[in-house]
């Protein structure tokens, strides 16, 4: 590979219906459509530039850039995807104050530029997820999907005239039909290739088959990481807020949203359930905590435990509180 004065980088701006690409330092760019084709076009597009390729920077954007940095990541280029927070501070500090498509993908590609020369630059790298997880990935996105519409034909029937609620009736009984399916779906998948992670866990109460999903899909990094690393990651590691003489409380922000709610359902069912959680959630509410306070805190007790269970392939033991495992 070139030196990194040398490499290229890409910022690629996503929306639903295109991908707008931008080289760092050149007028080059181009746009693609944010489909198959239009994805396999950009890949043909790069192919020429492909030794010369540092990182491949986008924004996350609910799942419309998938797509695009997966293709990219199995055609070989080093793609992140990066939390749209940072990548708007970012464009800021460059003095980006007109909001376009073109200016945010040459703002993204600074953005790849200095992240490749971060010390945390491999751990920023996307991930390819297996196809099992991809699958898992998919359904666990579908079951949302229904879950919301459910809710919102729910709430339309509670002041439906009468001449629509056979219709919202009906529809409700198509999106139970669909999510028992969906629910079919995910506990095979989890059953033929996610078992035995998942039977390390046994014993654990509060982690149902949703929270188990959608840790299995969407953080394939549970086990890799420290657990300070992998509660950063996810969203639920407290922050220093300090600056001079001012001493601010730590906060919890950013991270993988879908994720977050998974745990804060699982903490919900395990500080009832589940006697260490229970514990350690009566301890900080006795300490003067506030309820929402603590439950975060279990959020991040319960995936600190679940990521030291999985690294050390040792199953739950409730007797220690924590799996027989070195430093996490």
């Amino acid at each position: 590979m070139s030196a990194s004065s040398e490499q290229i980088f890409i910022g690629i701006d996503v929306s639903k219906a295109t991908l707008d690409v931008a080289l760092r330092g050149s007028t080059k760019a181009g746009q693609f459509a944010n489909s198959e084709p239009g994805v396999q076009a950009l890949l043909a597009w790069l192919a020429k530039l492909r030794d010369q390729v540092g990182v491949v920077l986008m924004e996350a954007t609910g799942g419309l850039e998938r797509y695009a940095a997966l293709q990219l990541c199995l055609d070989g280029y080093a793609v992140m995807v990066v939390n749209p927070r940072q990548a708007h501070d970012f464009a800021k500090s460059l003095g980006y104050l007109s909001k376009t498509d073109k200016s945010d993908a040459q703002a993204l590609a600074q953005f790849a530029h200095t992240l490749s020369s971060s010390d945390k630059r491999d751990k920023l790298l996307m991930k390819v997820p297996s196809a099992q997880q991809d699958t898992l990935h998919a359904l666990v996105t579908r079951h949302q999907q229904l879950i919301a519409m459910r809710v919102a034909e729910g709430n339309r029937l509670a002041s439906a005239h009468r001449a629509q609620r056979k219709s919202i009736e009906s529809m409700l009984q198509a999106i139970n039909a669909q999510l028992k399916k969906i629910d079919d779906d995910i506990a095979d998948n989890l059953d033929e290739h996610f078992r035995a992670k998942l039977d390390l866990l046994k014993g654990f109460k509060g982690i149902g088959v949703a929270t188990q999903a959608t840790l299995m899909a969407c953080l394939p990094e549970l086990g890799q990481l420290s657990s300070r690393e992998i509660g950063k990651l996810v969203g639920v590691a407290p922050l220093n807020r300090d600056s001079g003489k001012m001493r601010g409380k730590r906060t919890t922000w950013g991270g993988r949203g879908g994720v977050r709610a998974a745990l804060y359902m699982a903490s919900l069912s395990a500080v009832r359930h589940n006697p260490v959680i229970k514990a350690f959630y009566q301890r900080l509410r006795s300490s003067g905590k506030l309820p929402k306070v603590a439950l975060v805190a279990c959020m991040h007790k319960i995936l600190t435990i679940i990521n030291a269970i999985i690294k050390s392939g040792q199953p739950w033991q409730a007797d220690y509180g924590y799996p027989q495992t070195g430093k996490t």
